[in-house]
Order: structure tokens, then sequence, then C-alpha cells
């Protein structure tokens, strides 16, 4: 169900909305036009790419003619490799990928965090665990199967609030796959997940879903909405049959009281950097903080998230759960 939410904050109510089903969609946290900088930005990356794999001798075709929601996908359907290095370059090896500025704007944007601090407070601690996720049509890849957030995450932070924010950079309908989400389950706690599901993700079994609980819900989610969700709200990501690209972001902030690598170096201290980091919810990925009244100094500015994430980038930590491979 789609909501508004004024002043830029969940009510009271709409907070109690979201610990009961496990998830609110908010259609007006941002205005369209406050997502366009970055959107242009992603269609110039897509270009450089383009552009360097054209040099290469490896494509002939650019399509610079063609739309943000549509280029990718002529690319990728005249040669699947070449699609799949325009996106690696989008989303990285690990992590979020693409930091321009327009990204951290967009992490750390008054609106969002206007409406996050209803959720996790007014101490904000944001992962660098963000994705980019351009979902071609009639590409598997971009199908993501049933999951928990906390699948990824370390077992002791099951009992926190990591929160997901999923925002859409276009319109997300059914027809160009939008998530679906099972409420009221995320109470039920952590369930089994299997590793190498579809692209090596993991995946909940449907065996191993809830039964008997709430019907799925389509989370379609207008482009300037925000679909809130717990780190333990199942939820997947069906198929894309429409003939444009579903563009999304989805980040995640957690309170300060939660576990994270704040303040933690692995270049500077290399002896024991890997067991420090391990404290974090999500160990691989530099936290950082976005809004502290209590220590507004320890904020961080562009550069400050740009030199962290590259310290973190040859950390060679392991996922955090030994899942059971897919049978």
């Amino acid at each position: 169900m789609l909501m508004k939410i004024e002043a830029g904050r969940l009510s009271e109510e709409q907070v109690a909305l979201f610990k009961k089903e496990g998830y609110f969609i908010a259609e007006n946290v941002f205005d369209p036009a406050d997502l366009e900088l970055l959107r242009l930005d992603l269609e110039k990356e897509i270009g450089i790419k383009i552009d360097e794999l054209a040099r290469d001798g490896k494509l002939e075709k650019t399509y610079p003619e063609e739309a943000f929601e549509q280029r990718l996908t002529r690319i990728y359907h005249d040669n699947k490799e070449n699609g799949e290095a325009v996106m690696r370059h989008l989303e990285g090896v690990r992590g979020g990928g693409y930091q321009g500025h327009s990204m951290f704007d967009l992490i750390t944007h008054p609106k969002l965090l206007e409406a996050v601090s209803s959720l996790v407070g007014p101490e904000i601690v944001a992962s660098s665990v963000y994705r980019i996720r351009p979902k071609v049509p009639g590409i598997g890849r971009g199908d993501v199967p049933w999951h928990q957030d906390s699948g990824y995450f370390s077992a002791h932070c099951d009992k926190h609030l990591i929160l997901t924010c999923w925002i859409p950079l276009v319109n997300a309908t059914a027809e160009n796959g939008c998530m679906e989400i099972l409420p009221k389950t995320h109470e039920t706690g952590i369930l089994e997940h299997h590793s190498g599901g579809n692209s090596g993700l993991l995946v909940i079994k449907d065996e191993d879903l809830p039964s008997g609980g709430p019907q799925k819900i389509v989370a379609e989610c207008p482009l300037g909405g925000v679909i809130f969700m717990t780190n333990l709200t199942p939820h997947c990501s069906t198929p894309n049959t429409s003939d444009t690209i579903r563009w999304s972001v989805d980040l995640r902030f957690q309170s300060s009281s939660t576990p994270s690598n704040v303040g933690l170096w692995p270049n500077k201290n290399k002896e024991d950097g890997e067991s420090n980091m391990q404290i974090a919810c999500y160990p691989p990925e530099a936290d950082f903080v976005v809004q502290s009244d209590s220590d507004p100094d320890a904020v961080v500015s562009y550069e400050d998230f740009t030199v962290r994430r590259a310290a973190y980038e040859p950390l060679d930590i392991k996922g955090p759960r030994n899942w059971t491979p897919v049978a």
C-alpha cells in the first residue's frame, strides 16, 4: 500500500505500521527532480564504458541516441559480455560500485535522512553496502530470489534494525520487475538460506518460507518514492517483462548504537585490522556517520566517504555466514 508522509517524516501511526508489517512504502520522499543528477551521472558512466569498449574494438554499435532506460538493453542484447562489462563498471566488484558525488548526495540527502530518522533515530550510520541495480529486460541475473538482508549480515546483528531504503530511479511496476514482500514475517527471525542461487545470490527455498501467513504483496513504487524494509523482511525481485530497464538503488542505515566499524581503519593497523572489522554487521564494507547531533564532527564529507571506501576495498573478509549451497 502506497502512503504519503507529511513534513518528510513517518507519523507515529506509520512507524507502528512499519513495525507491524516489516516494511513501509512512502510515495513522496523525493521530488523526481531530486534524483535527476544521479540518473544523468549513471547515464554518463554507461557512456564512458561503452566508448571504452568501442575503442577496444569490442563493439560497433554504441546507441548514443537511446535513453537512460534503454541504452544498456541494446548493448546487452547485442553482446552479453559487453553488457556485463558495463554493469560491472556501475556495480563494482564488491560493494556499491559507482561512487560519484551524486551517489553520496543521495545517501546523505536531507529528505531521506529525515524519513530514516523516524525509524532508526537521529544518530544515523550508513553503510557503503549500497547497490545500484539496472534490471535489463529478459536478463535473468536481475531476478533476485527470496531472501532476508540479514542472510548477508553477521548473526550478532539479527537483533538490530538495519534499515533498507529501496529507491527506484524509474516507476517500479509489476511489469518491469518490482519487488515482492512477505509482510508480517520479519518477527520470525532469520530463516534458512542457501548459497549459490541465481547469479550466486542467497536464496530461501519455498519450503522454508513462512507458511500460513499473509500473502506476498507486489511492492510497486513510483519515482520519488522509497520502500523501507527491515533486515529480516523476506523479499524478492521479479522478472522484467517490459521493454525498458528498471533502475533502482538500495541503501542501508542503522542507529549509531548498532555494531559498526565507524572509526576503524584496516589499512592503518594491518596486523589486527581484519579481526577489528568483524564487529560490523557487514564487515567487508565501511560504515560511516551521516547524521549526528551528539558529534557533528563525525559526519562524513564526500572526501571522507571515498577515502573510507578505498581503505576497505582490499580487505579480504569472507561472508559472515556459512550457508549450505543450493542442491
